[in-house]
């Protein structure tokens, strides 16, 4: 048989030499007496109707990758990063030469506060003391203008008595004549002066303003552009470029990728992907992290087949963690996901907690009876370690197959530092759901206390 379930049934041979094993450590006096009863929390092994599963071959790639192109030709200045640096979300990773945009963008933005001062004076319209200035010189021109008049009445009246000649009375008619022009003059002057700036004049200040503002925007972008920054908070997985490199516009600089939630990307055969549906919660394995189970939610079942292999690539979205100071999932690993791809059969389950991980195979501490005699408390009650074999994820569950049956208490709390045949205290009992609750959250040994995703130095010595 090829399904799951069934190569589950065929490990009892390897489970039992495991098992042999474990049952000499438990017999051990030294670690069943050394140490007092532990305060344990156990959940119940239920059994439910699960589908058969399958394992595939699949790969870790991030859910975003990013190859980071310079915008602009300049000469790189600066470049502070390493391949394995950590970077967020508009982190400088290279610095372009910037001196004679620069100086570009000090001249626009002089000229934009040119083109400001301008508008400004134009809507304030003409200052008071203008005013005033110009009704003076018009009321002037308005004395002056009446006193030609009367002189030229005189000049009028001494020429009717011959008392000038014509050349005369000539001369004070053009000067009367000129005194009215320059009071037309000035008169005009005041109306325009009390009316301020027309309004076409204004808006040509604001045309030119914006103009401007337009230019000086469009040099700052260019000056910005002269730093290269990181897209999404990321790790830098490949440089293409060094310090005093001239790049071109389009250029790549670097590579960045996004681990804080990886894809395990599977090939699915095309009679087992009808059974794959989105949102399903599956087991992952990595064989180079052994001591870790994950689980992850399918996301993707791309609808186009590999014509040659008649496979379709399935995406399981896995939520990352750091193992220290780099993410534990890589880009690029070897995965195995396990998929219902069968119709539903019985199963034993336990919440993913009870796993203990980083042996030669998992295990779980099965809670039983203490021997006559024994000087465990709370009902005399002592564990022994069930090595196991994994199935498939049902929700905050997981399948396995070993010496266990349905009803027998498993330990989920405080089973990172138990030893085999040690007493303990059951200190509460942890419900299993009736339905399936997934999270779609990656599960490591149990006790196991994961760091978020955090970033790490990314100093650039020497540069």
């Amino acid at each position: 048989m090829t399904t799951m379930f069934c190569r589950l049934h065929n490990t009892r041979a390897v489970l039992a030499g495991a098992t042999t094993v474990l049952l000499a450590i438990i017999q051990s006096p030294v670690l069943a007496q050394r140490g007092g009863p532990a305060a344990v929390t156990v959940s119940p092994v239920v059994e439910r109707q699960v589908r058969e599963g399958q394992t595939f071959v699949g790969t870790v790639t991030p859910v975003r990758r990013s190859s980071i192109g310079s915008a602009v030709d300049g000469r790189v200045a600066e470049f502070p990063i390493n391949n394995g640096d950590f970077v967020r979300k508009g982190q400088p990773l290279a610095q372009l030469l910037t001196e004679t945009i620069g100086h570009e963008v000090a001249a626009a933005r002089s000229e934009l506060k040119l083109r400001q001062v301008e508008l400004l004076e134009l809507e304030n319209g003409t200052r008071p003391e203008e005013l005033r200035r110009a009704k003076a010189v018009m009321l002037a021109d308005q004395a002056l203008v009446e006193y030609q008049r009367k002189r030229l009445k005189r000049a009028q009246d001494l020429f009717e008595r011959t008392a000038i000649n014509d050349d005369e009375l000539q001369l004070v008619i053009s000067e009367a004549a000129r005194a009215e022009q320059q009071y037309q003059q000035s008169f005009e002057n005041h109306a325009i002066a009390v009316a301020g700036p027309r309004a076409e004049q204004i808006e040509q200040a604001r045309a030119r303003l914006a103009m401007q503002q337009s230019i000086a925007e469009k040099l700052t972008d260019q000056l910005g552009k002269h730093t290269i920054k990181a897209p999404f908070d990321g790790y830098v997985v490949a440089e293409h470029s060094e310090v005093g490199q001239w790049v071109q516009r389009g250029q790549l600089v670097a590579e960045v990728v996004a681990l804080d939630e990886v894809d395990v990307v599977a090939q699915v055969l095309e009679n087992h992907a009808a059974y794959v549906e989105l949102g399903q919660v599956v087991r992952v394995e990595v064989p180079a992290l052994h001591d870790h189970v994950f689980t992850g939610r399918v996301v993707a079942v791309v609808p186009q087949a590999d014509l040659r292999s008649r496979t379709f690539p399935v995406n399981v979205r896995v939520s990352n963690k750091l193992a220290g100071s780099v993410p534990l999932l890589k880009s690029g690993m070897l995965a195995r996901t396990t998929l219902p791809t069968g119709p539903q059969t019985k199963a034993l389950l336990v919440p993913k907690d009870a796993l203990v991980l980083g042996g030669p195979q998992p295990a779980v501490y099965v809670v039983m009876d203490a021997p006559a005699g024994g000087q465990s408390e709370s009902k005399g009650q002592t564990v022994r370690a069930v090595p196991v074999v994994l199935g498939i994820a049902s929700g905050p569950l997981i399948q396995i197959a070993g010496d266990i049956q349905a009803g027998d208490q498993v330990v989920v709390r405080g089973n990172e530092r138990l030893r085999p045949g040690q007493p303990i205290r059951i200190t509460g009992t942890m419900a299993v759901a009736e339905e399936n609750s997934a999270d779609g959250q990656p599960e490591t040994p149990s006790g196991t206390n994961a760091a978020p995703l955090l970033p790490q130095s990314n100093s650039k010595t020497g540069k």
